[in-house]
């Protein structure tokens, strides 16, 4: 018996590609058809808020820029034993691939390895194929997909400290909406449990006692959350 076509086609960096106005110059020797594709990062919205009614908030760089400088600011006890400017690069490529994929949400009903699959695929795309005839200074393409899948594999300290620092910029987020906005967002209040270091928990042990202050307050004028 022949198989019926799929309704839900496998997605391919390349489908992405051909829907694009302006899809980049590939196999070039020029950094600059990568630097237009990294505009997407700018454009393109952190999904999880949407649901809260909140249309215009951060871009993905919005939240790799603020993890790369909070990666600079390690506590010492920690930054010892870091490679510091491997972190920031981490922090600034780790959502990369979302320039292509965007930004996947649990809502999106795509499977965790779904999800690694296309992101690995852009990856490729974009160490190999846009930037393998780059000559670079402090970046190279291969280097780019090293960072990238050491921070997936999330074995080594450093990619540790990335992912805890992921999840305390989303808190900090979370919170800082929530005192413009009024909004309750204390769904997000669970990613402080899957920090992995000492020093980031204490970090987010601070945020949160500031979100629970801040709620205090709320109430105690009026404002029921």
């Amino acid at each position: 018996m022949g198989s019926e076509p799929s309704s839900n086609p496998i997605w391919t960096t390349q489908t992405v590609l051909s829907t694009l106005p302006h899809p980049p110059e590939e196999n070039s020797a020029s950094p600059v058809p990568f630097f237009h594709l990294l505009e997407r990062l700018k454009t393109t919205k952190r999904e999880g808020w949407r649901r809260f009614g909140i249309e215009k908030g951060e871009s993905i760089s919005d939240h790799m820029y603020r993890m790369s400088i909070m990666t600079m600011l390690a506590p010492p006890s920690l930054a010892s034993q870091l490679n510091l400017p491997r972190c920031m690069k981490m922090a600034l490529i780790h959502d990369m691939a979302e320039s292509l994929v965007g930004d996947i949400t649990p809502r999106d009903k795509v499977s965790k390895a779904e999800k690694a699959r296309r992101e690995a695929e852009v990856m490729e795309y974009i160490s190999k194929t846009l930037l393998s005839g780059v000559p670079g200074g402090m970046l190279t393409g291969q280097e780019v997909l090293d960072v990238f899948n050491e921070y997936e594999e999330n074995k080594t300290l450093d990619a540790q400290f990335v992912h805890d620092i992921d999840k305390m910029e989303l808190l900090l987020q979370m919170v800082e909406y929530e005192r413009s906005l009024g909004t309750d967002l204390s769904e997000f209040c669970h990613v402080a449990e899957r920090l992995q270091l000492p020093e980031t928990k204490e970090w987010a042990a601070t945020v949160l006692k500031e979100r629970e202050t801040l709620w205090k307050e709320k109430k105690a004028n009026g404002h029921s959350g």
